[in-house]
């Protein structure tokens, strides 16, 4: 393993970067969107929604062209493609320019799957679960750094948080330049080009061999599309609800990610033993829900203090939902199709993210309070799924 610090330091510092620049924007796009029209919530979610199915239609083709170059110039070219769309969205100057700069970013978003595929390719069978665990800490972190960088960095300028972003992607790519050798063996190299690789859709077919599969898929994606509708729409509830700057909007966005890496790493490792993986899921289903509620209530009662009860309740019972139904995936799927059917399960919550800030957004236009009532409206639909399906999983 002494030979794969080098490369492997830089892999983890890449996650880290993706998820802190994911989030880094959340508390100031509001704010950059109002310059160029007083529909925020609803172009909000067009410029999210949009930026997600860049990365879906792009992932696979991105996964496929690392299979015939090699992973290395793939996460490079991923590093550049993201640092040229941040500076796009921070300089901005209509809504046209923000959306191209959302599009490059997705239309270049590879690196997870490089980096996945990079330690299968230098990591043995026994390190690469131990690797992945750390790639997954590594992500939550950034999740906790990012929105409370966007906060800060938002005091110079709206434009900040995304020249910093920029600049870590740009750093990082140098250092990747120097330190990070190509994986792929010549030997291991596709050598021709499919179009049917090129399709997003064909990763989802092994989802339909079985029964309990689809029920657990579903149940997924119903509830990803309840949860991603308040990420996507939080800051511009937040921003309208309570007149909170973006400081103050990073700050809750932290407290998310310090909660979800308790509850996560914490108390699902606790209660999954004691109760296991069904109850777990229909505990957490019930907490998320619950959180919704209290949150979509901030319109009514627009308390500071409620909001933070309401956001850690939400989070605790997302944390607890998640790891439980991977859990009962992993369970439900033969050890040799295990990758495929976690594909799925990402390309699952990819769709998730392009539906449902539409969804939000929409939602929104009637009332503040509808994009969160109906995300519990959803997870109990999830709930009910499972309820009718329990002895299934078992």
């Amino acid at each position: 393993m002494k030979f794969l610090r080098g490369p492997f330091a830089f892999i983890v510092a890449t996650m880290f970067l993706n998820f802190a620049g994911l989030t880094i924007i959340i508390p100031v796009i509001p704010y950059i969107v109002a310059r160029y029209t007083t529909d925020v919530a609803l172009w909000v979610g067009i410029i999210m929604s949009v930026a997600a199915l860049c990365q879906f239609l792009a992932s696979p083709v991105l996964g496929y062209l690392s299979d015939i170059y090699g992973r290395r110039p793939i996460l490079l070219w991923s590093l550049l493609g993201g640092m040229v769309g941040y500076i796009v969205f921070g300089i901005g100057g209509s809504l046209a320019m923000l959306f191209i700069g959302r599009i490059i970013d997705g239309l270049t978003a590879g690196d997870t799957p490089a980096m996945y595929a990079y330690i299968a390719d230098t990591a043995g069978p026994k390190d690469r679960a131990r690797l992945y665990g750390i790639l997954g800490a590594a992500g939550g972190v950034g999740f906790i750094v990012g929105p409370a960088i966007g906060g800060l960095a938002a005091q110079f300028s709206l434009s900040t948080p995304l020249y910093v972003a920029a600049a870590l992607a740009l750093i990082n790519a140098m250092w990747g330049y120097f330190v990070m050798p190509e994986s792929l063996k010549e030997e291991h190299r596709v050598r021709t080009f499919e179009v049917r690789h090129l399709n997003p859709l064909t990763q989802f077919k092994h989802v339909f061999i079985s029964l309990t599969l689809r029920i657990l898929f579903i149940a997924t994606f119903v509830f990803f599309v309840a949860l991603i509708m308040q990420q996507s729409n939080i800051s511009v509830f937040l921003k309208d609800m309570l007149r909170w700057g973006p400081t103050q909007i990073g700050i809750v966005l932290t407290v998310v990610g310090i909660v979800d890496i308790a509850s996560q790493g914490y108390l699902t490792g606790k209660l999954l033993p004691k109760i296991g993986e069904v109850r777990l899921a229909l505990i957490g289903l019930v907490i998320t829900a619950l959180g919704m509620v209290l949150v979509g209530s901030v319109a009514f009662l627009p308390s500071g203090i409620f909001l933070y009860i309401a956001v850690i309740v939400y989070t605790l019972g997302d944390g607890l939902f998640e790891p439980a139904m991977s859990g009962l995936i992993s369970n439900a799927t033969k050890p040799s199709m295990q990758g495929r059917i976690q594909g799925a399960n990402q390309g699952t919550q990819s769709i998730a993210r392009v539906l449902a800030p539409l969804m939000a957004a929409g939602l929104y236009q009637f009332g503040a309070y509808l994009p969160y009532f109906t995300s519990a409206v959803l997870m109990t639909v999830t709930l009910i799924v499972l309820l009718v399906f329990r002895s299934s999983f078992k």
